[in-house]
């Protein structure tokens, strides 16, 4: 099981705040109005002390099992075409995971980079995943960076998040369908309420577009070369007619495909974090895997909530 190095301080912090069971942890701690494991929370106020964002800073921010590690692929790959083209056999993600080359920004001592710095002279880009709502990031990760944020259908969410906490080695027993149906309907994932989160970004793509791009995993899964260049244009590097001529996109697409990154043996054999398998990171990725699972109650109930919580945003999930 995955622990976390306390101080005396952080005792007294988590001594201080909201409990409740967790899905992914023992327990679960209410912090700025989510819910984190000690883990997570340790490292979010980490980041918040110290993180300092540069202006080529790019953040891939999602609720967990939301799409996370097919993402960090295309935007990698998207990002450092020029140096790295999808079709070169030493590509980076062909020895190495998505989260090893966009390390989450919660956990700085899995990152290569020097987070904590405060000089930007280096105008190389640096990409980093996180699960951090709008409300508990760093100021300068809006004032510098760009956002990318992706959300997928809350059953299929739920259900992924499921089967990845039975897999994974963050409590010390697995979890029942029903209780971990219960805890999240409650808020208890990984900076949830998954609700909370979703809403936090979508109303942040509205007022700064230019600063947060809002996309849907199912989306990405249907129109993935329409996404692709939505992405790119977003980042400041669109597409050149000679890379659309020449069939980049499908290549990049393909590179990151879900049967790819799956079947490559440092995927299938590698550790990440130290201890996680990274085999438990690509299980189906399919669309409507939720509703195919869940029981007939389970789905309404999360359509429901799900409803009640998005009324009047403008946003609508299925």
């Amino acid at each position: 099981m995955i622990t976390y190095s306390s101080t005396p301080e952080f005792e007294d912090l988590l001594s201080s705040l909201p409990r409740m069971e967790g899905i992914n942890a023992a327990y679960v701690y209410q912090y700025q109005g989510f819910w984190y494991g000690p883990l997570g929370l340790q490292g979010l106020i980490d980041c918040q002390k110290h993180f300092q964002a540069h202006k080529n800073d790019i953040f891939l921010v999602t609720a967990p099992k939301s799409g996370t590690t097919w993402l960090k692929a295309i935007i990698y790959a998207l990002i450092n075409r020029e140096a790295f083209h999808p079709q070169d056999p030493h590509h980076h993600l062909l020895t190495k995971g998505p989260h090893q080359l966009v390390p989450f920004l919660e956990f700085k001592e899995q990152s290569d980079y020097d987070w904590a710095s405060n000089s930007s002279e280096d105008n190389s880009t640096r990409i980093f995943g996180s699960h951090i709502p709008t409300v508990s990031l760093p100021k300068s990760i809006m004032e510098e960076g760009k956002v990318v944020y992706l959300c997928r259908d809350i059953k299929d969410t739920f259900i992924s998040l499921f089967h990845f906490s039975n897999k994974a080695i963050f409590r010390s027993s697995p979890i029942s369908l029903e209780n971990a149906f219960d805890l999240f309907c409650k808020g208890a994932s990984s900076a949830g309420p998954i609700w909370e989160q979703i809403l936090g970004y979508w109303k942040e793509s509205q007022g700064r577009p230019h600063k947060v791009l809002f996309m849907r995993y199912e989306e990405m899964k249907e129109e993935p070369l329409v996404q692709l260049r939505r992405l790119a244009h977003f980042l400041g590097k669109p597409f050149s007619q000679e890379e659309e001529n020449s069939q980049m996109l499908d290549q990049i697409i393909k590179l990151c495909s879900f049967e790819n990154l799956s079947n490559l043996v440092v995927n299938k054999t590698g550790i990440w974090g130290g201890e996680v398998k990274m085999d438990i990171y690509f299980r189906t990725g399919v669309v409507g895997d939720g509703k195919n699972t869940l029981t007939t109650e389970m789905c309404s109930k999360l359509d429901q909530i799900t409803e009640e919580k998005f009324c009047g945003s403008g946003l609508y999930m299925t």
